[in-house]
């Protein structure tokens, strides 16, 4: 994979669990339309998939610096 893919890729990632880790207003909005139960256990998923993908763009930034030099 090239080291932009894997930045790119990251971030995107980072980007869409912090956006998901909004649960206490995702509540709400699905209390409303009685979805809540579905998100019951998304603190356990989204949390290391937050890590995962800072730690996959952490990982192409360090690859890009090291073929630099």
């Amino acid at each position: 994979m090239r080291d932009r893919t894997l930045i790119t890729t990251g971030a995107i990632g980072a980007v869409i669990a912090v956006i998901c880790c909004m649960t206490p207003l995702l509540v709400v909005v699905f209390g409303a339309v009685g979805l809540t139960a579905w998100l019951a256990k998304a603190d356990y998923v989204l949390i290391p998939a937050l890590i995962l993908c800072l730690a996959l763009g952490a990982f192409g930034l360090y690859r890009r610096r090291m073929h630099q030099r």
